[in-house]
């Protein structure tokens, strides 16, 4: 990267800017260039600039020619109204940023300027980088391609340019109405990537480096008109600020304007050289603040003088800039001293204000948020600015003078930053903090870097980290770092990284290393050269792999051997996460196993520490570690020993050397607390027991640390008693075993526990994070089983800062604790204190709530706190007791339905609700106080808001949104008005008005800061609100997308669930009328994402929020030509023919007929979602305009008129010559046209149709007796072929197709199965959508046209004489209970619905199902989604209400006879989601199909002859098949002579009572008989789960808690009751008893929320049946038909004609290069390959063997041709392994039959299937 000015063609040695700055958001100037070409074929200049006007450029004094693009300025889309346009606006986005890399400015070189060679180098800095090479990089060396790179004389290039409101790279601060005494400043920002070429024209590259020279005309003062006129007399006093201008590089001078006395100049000049992404400059009336030399340092011998530095900031900051920058000096003495010469000669910070970053680090310059500035009487801040200092200047060493060589490298740049940031910050504060913050570093990387996060380093990828990714890498880069410098100390010859790090900045400096880039690799290498150890196996695993180890340690002692058996065992989180994903492995690159050294430590019984070295070469492990104790007794009897209790005697006296020399931390023994009876009695102090005591001497040792050094990143699990844990938290000065000790210690809570933690607290001694973290661990211990001793001993901790009772043995429970007076003046025990509070809010009861006396505690703190004696302030204590307190209000028991729920808050006490008052009142007067006298960035009032959040969220106040929308307007504080939003978006906030003010928040708001976190919070809020149960999704639509167990693992299931979860939110999103169709989302996205002054990352979230909440207009490929020579294979079209109508592409909302033209859409591309279009108010022959030309030779199709009002819509046959489209052809209406297409292109994209979008293939599909089975087979692809030729004269017909392809499905399929599985999905799905679609259009229909005759009698005429042979129907369930039942007999495709014959004739008349449809009229404006909508609404409306059952009418007599005929009893299929009535399910008859005759007075039923089916094996791919040609489908008449007549099956009901729910299908499908054994085994394995408890007896309305289950659920079922009926032989299928089994997971889910308890256990049970299930209908080769075929296959191979076919085919060893291209590979087939299949059980049946051997002699013949010699040989091969076969099939045949004859078994065979049949 760094040489990419060879490419371009010049580098850049030199850069001049003058700019004039007026405050008010413009300036102007010029900028001088100086280029150095290394090319003569330089012609053009390329330059990157962005938001500048480029007035004129000149190159070495001559006028030049030149263009200026911004690509992100002009971007323009199609339709810039239409907010479904968004793909195409982000392409377009994504384009013109690919655009800018080049160069927004193109400058064309005069002729008059010529380039001539020069003698001298290109510049120093740039022939340093590419002459001098890093040592041992393979390849050929720079040096090399240096010396074949021509010089060239320098020249000039001069632009003027200026700039006017800069969206980017500038940030103006100016006064406003809502901030009037804002001070006016402006700065460089960083507020995107390329924010350098936003200001000056330049090369925006951070590997181009160059020196720099500026001049800054600025006003010499700004004028405060306020000031002038207000505070005469208190300016006079201090005196107006002056401009001053702040920019990287050294201050040269600053002068007077020539021309103009109100201005002044400032010139600054920076000499090295410098990437322009580093400079940086601030302008304004800022106080300087000159940092005083460290005069400690200035006798340091080497005799080099101090940088100069200065801190700047605004008016009205003075005071706290000291406080705030004091320590800086210190750093820079720390950081000159161990790493080397300060960069650079000054350093400057500049506090600004409304800065979109924490900081902006460039050279000799940072830019820091007035945010970090603090007072003298600051506590909590002090520790987040003096980091964030301290970094900004250790940032200069490494980050600016140093950067990385590669985007891959940044791990390193920014790692070693922090590094050298944090030993520093170790002498600020101490060795104890810097190791306390590394532990909890440490824990944190642990809970990340769990197979989510790629590695630290990523060589492969080019590109810049991720801004969501730079987080983890900044948390994870320094602990490397630092255990990497563990490691190098170990290695014996080395002091780590601090012998490193200075050679590194001294190679910086002094010019050896190229480029000042720093490469991972070149790191490394400097590491071994200086310590000898070899990195790779450290940086293979901890830089350029991913995750972290996890070790389970165990020890025990061995008396025999005298040592100590520690047993390791290593586990790799982030690699089993990824297990079984390659994809996730390949990009992740998780690390299965971490090798090295770790250091345990063994304090043995006389209490000398050994450390040993365990060596980790193996996941497990059993080391012997040698113990130098011979005699456990010399613990209490050695010279060692006693002298040891005399020093600790001494130390507990005060002797100072004496607790030096002991190293003791706990002096608690000393403590009066714990000396005096009666003081232990008070504090309730527990000791040691007997046995305690007895196993304590009997301890071989007294504890052990695992990583006593601290040399892994890794989480370690070590069980030890608990009195060792209390020896090492007591005697260890280490406060990272002090941290361990007390976490392990938490986990064992005891008495004795919580005495041992008490009395840590107290112990001074100890480090104050220590003690507040034992503070929390006393939560553990406050619990019922040990009488809340530690929330006693909290409350006894906290009473010393409250004023005492009166009474000694006053019950602290009931106790009222006043607090004295805050004193801060003791920081370790403030931040103690604060902890005890947060602990006591953490304590709760068994339901999950606080007790009464912790919240009328915090509240007391609230009520009685005083800080008026304080030197510091308490805000940040006052933050924490509100938050305390908010913690403690809300019960941590989850809702008892799984959602927050109003009705939650009646568990709630009337003392409760007194409480929640008295806490929501003190809060309000804090926040009262803090608007009259603001704490520091009001952070009080940030905690009444989250304050309140917190509570609403709880539904204990009402979630108000005019609670917080005060404050999210402009005049509050920055922090104020984030959480403001944040609580804002927690509500309701997507409501028109308050969407249009969050819009214009995004658009206009003056603070950055807030546009930003508004836009991200936007999208993620949606997300969260839908999780809450804000916004609910179909409950039918979470039911249906239940994800089937197909031996996939564990993880995909979770894939799947998730991505099924985010398809529901998405699709409950765009049709929510509030939010994907809220008009001010749909009036302004677009305008906004357009906008030239857009912010960047604002308009990425607003594309995604497009992505969420609206569909996308698919835009049209690319067209690409690509010219071949001629070739003579001929490219032959599919058979199945194309789609040819074009159609129009609708938008997703149509508000008049009349509109906006759309642009067509290439059929090729998608199936277009057509729209119904109905006007009632328009003329009858008034059509909608549309400026759409013929496509593909054929006519665009039209929105068809509607009839005039009172007319009835009659949709006719098309006459002969008309214009009628194709796709009309057979007298389609256009409504029906357009609802079937919309049908089939949700179909298509349903994500469990692959498998039938195209025709059935029995050789790839591996089905090769399905035609042998299915006579009519059905796809969608023919399906939709069918539609666009005009073969379907009604919707019906459509639907009567697509029930054919599901039945298929289901009769060549097993039940159970995958491809039966995903064909009921189908089916369940397709219903839903023609629910839908028919209550549509019939609504639609209704709408213009008088209601209907009463429904008649179907006559015979309209059967008998169309059809006079019996009619075959197909089986075509319902799809919803309101219409005329269809009728669903037989396996034809002829369809009679409601008694019209579907054969072409004119348009049927008014069907009877028109009188039985009760649906809501639609809009007749809007598109059919928005019709969808309404009747979704009604419908939903319609289930709510009890409604009453159906029943048939009198008068149609004759029609329920014909029903009753015509629907013969079947079983009922149950779905998972939806069930029928168990009283109202009927046995299914035995045969399988049934055939109809109707006659005029009677209805004859016939069932069809017994077909022979095999029973086939499972299926993947099986659909409806494309060679039956379509003309057999459009022959009716022809189908009957398949079918002969059959005997009758039994009678039906007289009169069929639809129910409410969905009908099962009722479709013909293979049904297999009872094993009682298996299914009591089933029963068995399910009753042995612990969570079919629930499920094990029936429903106890009373004893269950659920007195309306029985009124819910019609059907109740449970396993008791099915192992009754199992016991009294109900069940005649298994079929039968896989119903009974869904139906109580089905209503389980009715009754119960999901995500609830009883939802969880029946999702566990359900996954466990199917598993059963799948088990129990497996199919396979039975064992001797595996060893005849086996025993075939030996034979073949031996005999001499198979030698041709023994191997796969190699195309080179036999010279047929083109083998493959003829065979495709996958379905190339050998004896080798076919006895591999045969041997891993992956042929299901002995034709499936069969059609694979058929398939490699068809291979042999399609390649070779039938008269050649292999030709010869492949029919022979093929009639002596049927002549085998035949032997085989005929030894199976006589085996069944003797196995039938004695009894038969329970797998259902060909044969048995007859016998149900007939």
């Amino acid at each position: 990267m760094q040489r990419e000015y060879i490419r371009r063609g010049y580098s850049i040695s030199h850069q001049k800017v003058v700019l004039e700055i007026d405050f008010s958001g413009s300036a102007w100037g010029y900028t001088e260039i100086t280029v150095v070409p290394n090319t003569k074929d330089l012609k053009t200049i390329h330059l990157h600039s962005r938001q500048c006007y480029i007035h004129s450029v000149t190159v070495a004094a001559h006028q030049a020619d030149f263009i200026h693009q911004d690509p992100l300025s002009s971007l323009s889309i199609s339709d810039p109204r239409d907010v479904h346009n968004h793909p195409e606006l982000k392409r377009k986005v994504y384009s013109a940023l690919a655009e800018g890399d080049e160069g927004e400015l193109s400058i064309a070189i005069p002729a008059q300027v010529r380039l001539s060679k020069s003698g001298s180098s290109i510049n120093g800095g740039l022939a340093s980088e590419v002459g001098t090479p890093e040592p041992q990089t393979p390849g050929p060396s720079s040096q090399t391609a240096n010396t074949g790179l021509a010089e060239y004389s320098p020249i000039t290039i001069k632009i003027v340019y200026s700039l006017r409101n800069a969206s980017d790279g500038l940030q103006f601060v100016i006064p406003s109405d809502a901030y009037p005494f804002r001070v006016p400043h402006v700065y460089t920002s960083p507020t995107s990537p390329d924010a350098a070429r936003c200001w000056v024209p330049c090369v925006d590259n951070l590997w181009e480096k160059c020196t720099w020279d500026f001049e800054f005309v600025v006003p010499k003062y700004l004028e405060e008109k306020a000031a002038d006129t207000e505070d005469e007399g208190q300016e006079g006093q201090q005196g107006e600020y002056p401009t001053v201008v702040v920019c990287s590089g050294d201050l040269v001078e600053q002068v007077a304007h020539p021309y103009n006395s109100n201005k002044t100049i400032f010139l600054f000049s920076q000499t090295v050289l410098t990437s322009v992404q580093h400079i940086a400059w601030a302008t304004g009336p800022f106080h300087v603040h000159t940092i005083p030399a460290d005069h400690s340092a200035q006798d340091d011998p080497s005799g080099v003088a101090q940088p100069l530095m200065h801190a700047f900031c605004l008016p009205g900051y003075e005071s706290h800039l000291l406080s705030s920058v004091s320590f800086i000096r210190v750093a820079m003495s720390f950081y000159t001293t161990e790493f080397g010469s300060y960069p650079f000669g000054s350093y400057k910070m500049v506090f600004v204000d409304d800065i979109p970053q924490p900081r902006f680090d460039s050279a000799t310059l940072s830019l820091i948020t007035v945010d970090l500035l603090h007072g003298d009487d600051a506590i909590d801040q002090v520790y987040e600015t003096r980091h964030s200092l301290s970094h900004a200047l250790a940032c200069q060493w490494v980050g600016i003078n140093i950067h990385q060589k590669t985007w891959s490298d940044t791990w390193l740049v920014n790692g070693l930053g922090l590094y050298i940031c944090g030993l520093f910050l170790r002498k600020l504060f101490g060795n104890n903090e810097y190791r306390f913050r590394l532990k909890k570093d440490c824990e944190r990387v642990l809970e990340y870097d769990n197979g989510s996060q790629p590695p630290i380093c990523q060589p492969y990828n080019p590109d810049p980290p991720d801004s969501s990714m730079l987080p983890f890498v900044n948390l994870k880069s320094p602990l490397v770092l630092h255990i990497l410098d563990r490691r190098l100390c170990k290695s014996g010859t080395s002091l780590g990284l601090s012998r490193v790090l200075p050679k590194l900045f001294l190679s910086a400096i002094s010019g050896e290393m190229p480029a000042n880039a720093l490469s991972t690799h070149s790191f490394l290498r400097m590491c071994r050269k200086v310590s000898g150890m070899d990195p790779r196996t450290f940086a293979d695993q901890w830089i350029y792999g991913s995750g972290c180890p996890s070790f389970g340690f165990s020890a025990s002692f061995n008396r025999k051997k005298m040592a100590v058996e520690i047993s390791m065992r290593q586990e790799a989180p982030a690699y089993a996460a990824c297990e079984g994903n390659e994809v996730m492995k390949t990009l992740m690159k998780p690390v299965p196993f971490f090798e090295g050294q770790m250091t345990i430590r063994i304090h043995e019984a006389d209490g000398t520490p050994y450390e040993h070295v365990l060596d980790i070469r193996s996941t497990f492990k059993r080391y012997e570690v040698p113990f130098n104790t011979k005699y456990k007794r010399v613990r209490r009897n050695t010279k060692r020993y006693l002298a040891r209790q005399a020093a600790a005697q001494a130390a507990a006296e005060g002797d100072a050397e004496a607790v030096e020399a002991m190293g003791l931390i706990d002096m608690g023994f000393g403590l009066e607390i714990w000396e005096k009876e009666n003081e232990r009695e008070n504090w309730r102090v527990v000791d040691w027991t007997e046995e305690d005591e007895a196993q304590m001497s009997g301890a071989t040792y007294e504890w052990i640390r695992i990583d006593a050094d601290f040399e892994w990143i890794a989480g370690i699990a070590f069980e030890q008693p608990d009195f060792m844990w209390v020896s090492q938290l007591q005697r260890d000065r280490d406060v990272v075993a002090q941290l361990e000790a007390v976490h392990a210690l938490a986990r064992q809570p005891t008495a004795v526990v919580s005495s041992m933690l008490t009395r840590t607290v107290l112990v001074s001694n100890y480090f104050f994070r220590i003690r507040a973290e034992a503070a929390m661990a006393l939560v553990t211990c406050a619990v019922s089983k040990l009488n809340f001793l530690g929330l006693w001993h909290l409350f006894k901790l906290f009473l010393r800062y409250c004023y005492e009772p009166e009474d000694s043995k006053q019950d602290l429970f009931q106790y009222t604790y006043v607090p004295k007076p805050n004193d801060f003046s003791d920081l370790a025990e403030y931040f103690v204190r604060k902890s005890i509070l947060n602990a006591v809010a953490r304590v709760r009861l068994d339901d999950g709530k606080t007790p009464a006396v912790i919240r009328k505690f915090l509240i007391d703190q609230l009520r009685y706190n005083d800080n008026t004696a304080n030197p510091y302030h308490d805000a940040f204590y006052i933050c924490n007791i509100i938050a305390a307190l908010a913690s403690a209000t809300v019960s941590v028991l989850p809702p008892e339905r799984g959602e927050l729920l109003q009705t939650e808050s009646k568990d709630y006490s009337d003392e409760d609700i007194r409480l929640m008052k008295d806490a929501v009142a003190e809060v309000d007067r804090y926040r009262s106080m803090d608007r009259l006298i603001p704490s520091p960035h009001n952070v009080v009032t940030v905690a009444a808001v989250e304050f309140y959040v917190m509570l609403a969220m709880a539904n204990l106040i009402p979630n108000d949104a005019r609670v917080f929308f005060p404050l999210t307007r402009e005049g509050n504080g920055t922090q104020v008005r984030i959480a403001a939003f944040d609580a804002l978006f927690l509500t309701k906030w997507y409501t028109p008005k308050v969407m249009a003010y969050i819009l214009s928040v995004m658009a206009h708001d003056s603070c950055r800061v807030i546009r930003r976190h508004v836009a991200k919070n936007t999208v993620q809020s949606l997300a969260l609100l839908v999780s809450m149960g804000e916004m609910k999704t179909s409950l039918k639509e979470t039911e249906s997308l239940l994800i089937e167990e197909d031996g996939a693992t564990a993880e995909k299931v979770k894939e799947g669930t998730r991505k099924s979860e985010v398809d529901i939110m998405m699709k409950a999103l765009r049709k929510d009328r509030e939010v994907g169709k809220n008009e001010a989302i749909r009036e302004y996205l677009m305008p906004l994402i357009l906008a030239p002054d857009a912010d960047h990352e604002v308009r990425w979230c607003l594309l995604k929020l497009a992505d969420l909440l609206v569909r996308g207009a698919e835009e049209s490929a690319p067209k690409v030509t690509i010219h071949l020579p001629p070739t003579p294979v001929l490219e032959q079209p599919p058979p199945l023919p194309l789609p040819k109508a074009s159609v129009l592409k609708s938008q997703r909302t149509i508000k008049a007929i009349g509109g906006t033209p759309k642009m067509p859409m290439p059929p090729h591309l998608i199936i277009p979602s057509t729209k119904l279009l109905f006007s009632p108010s328009t003329p009858a022959m008034e059509s909608p305009k549309v400026t759409n030309g013929a496509v593909n030779g054929q006519r665009p199709i039209f929105a068809k008129p509607a009839a005039p009002k009172g007319k009835k819509a009659v949709t006719m046959a098309p006459k002969k010559g008309g214009n009628a489209p194709k796709a009309q052809a057979a007298g389609m209406s256009v409504n029906d046209l357009r609802a079937c297409r919309n049908a089939l292109q949700k179909l298509r994209a349903y994500k469990h149709a692959p498998l039938f979008l195209q025709p059935v293939d029995p050789v790839r599909d591996r089905a090769p007796n399905y035609f042998d089975i299915i006579k009519n087979p059905m796809d969608l692809s023919t399906m939709g072929a069918k539609l666009e030729a005009g073969q379907y004269h009604d919707r019906f017909a459509f639907e009567a197709d697509f029930r054919l392809m599901i039945t298929n499905a289901k009769t060549y399929n097993l039940q159970g199965s995958y491809a039966y599985n995903e064909a009921a999905a189908m089916e369940s799905f397709f219903d839903k959508q023609w629910v839908r679609i028919n209550k549509t259009l019939e609504a639609a229909d209704k709408a213009h046209q008088e209601p209907p005759p009463p429904p008649k009698v179907p006559e015979p005429a309209a059967v008998s004489p169309v059809t006079p042979a019996p009619v075959d129907l197909p089986a075509v369930p319902a799809a919803t209970p309101r219409p005329t039942i269809k009728l669903k007999v037989g396996n034809a495709s002829t369809t009679k619905v409601d008694g019209e014959p579907l054969t072409p004739a004119p348009a049927p008349k008014a069907k009877s199902r028109k009188s039985k449809v009760s649906a809501a009229p639609a809009a007749p404006d809007h598109d059919v989604d928005d019709d969808l909508l309404e009747e979704v609404i009604a419908i939903e409306r319609e289930k709510a209400q009890p409604t009453p059952k159906r029943k048939h009418r009198v008068d149609d007599k004759e029609e329920d006879e014909l029903l009753a005929l015509a629907i013969p009893e079947k079983k009922q299929r149950s779905s998972p989601t939806e069930e029928m009535p168990l009283e109202k399910r009927k046995e299914k008859p035995k045969n399988v199909g049934t055939k109809l005759t109707l006659s005029v007075k009677n209805a004859k039923k016939t069932a069809p002859p017994p077909v022979p089916v095999e029973a086939s094996p499972l299926k993947l791919n099986i659909k409806g098949k494309e060679k039956e040609r379509e003309r057999e489908q459009e022959k009716p008449k022809e189908k009957p002579k398949e079918v002969a007549p059959a005997s009758s099956p039994a009678p039906a009901p007289a009169t069929p009572k639809p129910s409410k729910e969905k009908k099962a299908s009722s479709t013909p499908s293979q049904t297999t008989p009872l094993n009682e054994k298996k299914c009591r085994e089933i029963l068995r394995t399910l009753l042995k789960m612990p969570e079919s408890a629930i499920f094990a007896r029936p429903v106890d309305p009373v004893l269950d808690g659920c007195p309306t289950y029985y009124d819910e659920i019609e059907s109740p079922m449970d396993l008791q009751t099915m192992g009754t009926k199992l016991g009294q032989g109900k069940y005649g299928t298994i079929e039968e008893f896989v119903r009974d089994t869904e139906l109580i997971f089905s209503n389980c889910r009715k009754f119960n929320p999901p995500t609830t308890y009883p939802v969880n256990c029946a999702d566990v049970v359900e996954k466990a049946f199917k598993r059963e299930w799948a088990k129990m209908m497996e199919k396979k080769l039975s064992w001797q038909e595996k060893r005849s075929l086996q025993s075939l296959m030996t034979k073949l191979v031996a005999e001499d004609i198979s030698w041709v076919f023994r191997e796969p085919v190699d195309p080179e060893k036999l010279g047929v290069p083109t083998y493959f291209d003829v065979i495709p590979r996958h379905t190339a087939r050998d004896l080798k390959t076919i006895r591999q299949k045969l041997d891993a059980d992956k042929y299901d049946s002995v034709e499936a063997f069969e059609a694979d051997l058929d398939l490699m002699v068809r291979n042999a013949i399609t390649f070779n041709g039938a008269d050649s010699e292999v030709g010869n040989l492949a029919v022979v091969m093929k009639n002596r392994y049927r002549e085998l076969l035949a032997n085989v099939k005929h030894q199976q045949a006589k085996k069944r039959k003797e196995t039938d004859s004695k009894g038969g078994s329970a797998t259902p065979q060909p044969t048995s299937k007859k016998a149900r049949m007939h």
